[in-house]
């Protein structure tokens, strides 16, 4: 990417679930947009691949190894940031598990549990941290990635769609809440992307017959831009 075309340069952005996936490729293309790249992640090796790819594309990345269940870690790394940056330009909240694939009767409480901590409360916390450092940004910008799945359930992903749902309302509820400010909250649904949870999910699937997570990076662009206007909105990509 060259300068002249760098969308997010000079912009901060935090990027959860970065060391595959969907997250990976949002942390890349963020960081050939011209950001400087937070990446949150529990795998440190992923993240360490991840730094090598964008320090040598000539990216700036920052690195943090991190459980999100851990509710109380979030306000810690929101505290650093503060310390280096004093501001958050971007936040991007897409590290989500699948939880059981299961008749809803037979799901038991620790994975529902765990299944909602981390796809709703987990973002619940970044917005209750992360809030103060948006709002010093002159066009702060919240992205959730949610799924169809909350608007067209289907049987046996009952914690997923649950999650999701609650997700959306939650994101939607934040974005009610800073209509009056610079700040842009918004919801991508990514659609059939192949990832690692897709395959967990539907594990007899051809991985060739479904989009890779680069090919849904262009809409993370556009909603962390400073010139997107784009507010409340589920952006549903084919």
């Amino acid at each position: 990417m060259s300068p002249a075309a760098a969308r997010l340069e000079g912009r901060i952005a935090l990027v959860t679930g970065a060391s595959r996936g969907i997250g990976r490729a949002v942390a890349r293309r963020f960081a050939d947009e011209g950001a400087h790249v937070i990446a949150l992640a529990r795998t440190k090796g992923g993240l360490e691949e991840l730094d090598d790819e964008i320090r040598g594309a000539g990216g700036q990345v920052t690195l943090v190894v991190a459980d999100l269940s851990d509710f109380a870690a979030i306000d810690r790394i929101g505290g650093a940031i503060n310390e280096r940056f004093r501001r958050l330009d971007v936040m991007v909240g897409n590290a989500a598990q699948l939880g059981p694939v299961s008749p809803l009767i037979h799901v038991a409480p620790e994975p529902w549990e765990k299944t909602i901590g981390l796809n709703v409360t987990a973002n619940w916390r970044l917005i209750r941290s992360f809030d103060p450092l948006l709002r010093r940004s002159d066009s702060g910008r919240a992205i959730f990635v949610t799924s169809g799945i909350a608007r067209g359930p289907i049987a046996y992903f009952g914690p997923y769609t649950a999650s999701k749902a609650a997700l959306e309302a939650l994101a939607l509820t934040y974005a009610a809440e800073t209509t009056k400010t610079k700040i842009r909250v918004n919801l991508i649904s990514p659609g059939v992307v192949r990832t690692r949870m897709r395959a967990e999910a539907f594990p007899g699937e051809d991985a060739k017959t479904v989009k890779p997570p680069e090919s849904v990076t262009d809409a993370f662009v556009e909603l962390a831009s400073a010139d997107c206007r784009r507010h409340g909105e589920i952006v549903a990509l084919a």
